[in-house]
């Protein structure tokens, strides 16, 4: 009996401590106001810098390399003698070739003029008809000679010139392949060197297959507007951080993707009169000319995790009763993340406490969160697809 007395009392203890017990306080939470915004928004690419014309430097004829004329590396200039071959043979061929023509120019003079004595013997009946027959013949024939020897001349003449090897553009040339005293044979064998145009220069960077379904996708549904011109204008920033000062167009679509890669290739041209850009340089590329029309930003903090989807906590008019709305999240941009559908303009989202709200219990709104204003022009940046080979 005593045990149960004293049970009894500690139970009744227990009750009076729970009931005087206050209750939990509501979770204090910041709140913002949603409002869109038609937002210029930029994409971010890694990208790399190539060359708009590199061109192989080879021997068109083979014979013995006499002299490197230019400075490896330097910048050179259409039409600047790069190599000289030995000339020597090719003037000696020049020569013959010559010869020869003036060869058949002769023989030519002596059949003209044996046609110009025969064809008046002819209509006086003094020569036969074959006599006539060959000095025509003859004539014809001397001619064909001459027009033979006209373009032997001038193929040892191209020869001669092929010597003497020229740059065929203005750019900056690698170094020598071939040295000095070397065997150069014809073709694609005796590669000298190369020039890489750097005026102006491309831009090249690699979409994958998802980023351009979900482009596509988005364009389709209104989440994002193409520039009604379809030109798109690219700005680099290099390695170190700085801007390049011009910007250019994007000129180039692949039309299919890298089998390789699997990865769009898209080239944008940028001037590059000063020469600052090299080809091979990895740099960043902002793409600039598609909005996101009405758009709606919300704090990453707003937005929480579920099993299933994100979702945010709105207030009802009342203002003090939450409940849970689920939300397509697009981009990040800052602290900032770009909500694709689940909101709109005017809907009250919780901010700060989000994480100690629960649906339908009353929260204490301590203040309201200054809505997110865009920047003049977002900034994404884009995970760097595999470069197309």
């Amino acid at each position: 009996m005593r045990f149960v007395g004293v049970s009894l009392m500690f139970a009744i203890a227990a009750c009076e401590k729970q009931a005087s017990a206050p209750k939990p306080a509501a979770p204090e939470v910041t709140v913002m106001t949603v409002e869109g915004h038609d937002t210029p928004v930029t994409f971010e690419f890694v990208a790399q810098t190539q060359s708009s014309r590199e061109v192989e430097i080879r021997a068109r004829v083979e014979g013995f390399l006499e002299k490197r004329l230019y400075t490896e590396g330097a910048l050179v200039k259409a039409g600047q003698v790069m190599f000289q071959m030995d000339r020597k043979p090719f003037e000696a061929s020049l020569q013959t070739a010559r010869g020869q023509l003036a060869q058949q120019q002769a023989r030519l003079t002596v059949t003209k003029a044996t046609l110009a004595r025969v064809r008046p013997l002819e209509a006086l009946n003094a020569v036969s008809k074959k006599d006539l027959d060959d000095a025509i013949g003859n004539e014809k024939s001397a001619q064909a000679s001459v027009i033979a020897a006209q373009g032997e001349v001038q193929n040892a003449e191209l020869n001669l010139g092929y010597t003497t090897i020229k740059s065929p553009l203005t750019g900056l040339s690698s170094y020598a392949r071939m040295q000095e005293g070397s065997y150069l044979s014809a073709g694609n064998s005796s590669l000298l060197t190369s020039v890489a145009q750097l005026d102006p220069m491309w831009i090249n960077f690699s979409l994958s297959e998802n980023e351009v379904l979900s482009y596509r996708d988005q364009i389709a549904k209104g989440r994002l507007t193409a520039p009604a011109d379809k030109r798109y204008i690219v700005e680099v920033i290099l390695a170190d951080g700085s801007r390049y000062p011009d910007t250019g167009p994007v000129d180039f679509f692949a039309p299919s993707y890298n089998k390789d890669t699997g990865t769009f290739l898209v080239r944008a041209v940028l001037p590059n009169k000063a020469g600052q850009l090299r080809p091979g340089q990895f740099v960043r590329a902002l793409v600039h000319g598609l909005t996101r029309p009405n758009a709606i930003l919300v704090p990453q903090r707003a937005v929480l995790q579920g099993a299933k989807s994100h979702y945010v906590w709105l207030l009802d008019k009342d203002g003090k009763t939450p409940r849970e709305q689920v939300v397509e999240v697009g981009d990040w941009l800052g602290d900032n993340w770009f909500i694709s559908d689940g909101l709109r303009a005017g809907d009250r989202v919780i901010v700060d406490g989000a994480i100690r709200v629960s649906a339908g219990a009353p929260v204490n709104v301590k203040g309201d969160a200054a809505p997110v204003a865009p920047p003049g022009e977002a900034t994404i940046k884009v995970e760097p697809a595999q470069q197309a080979k």
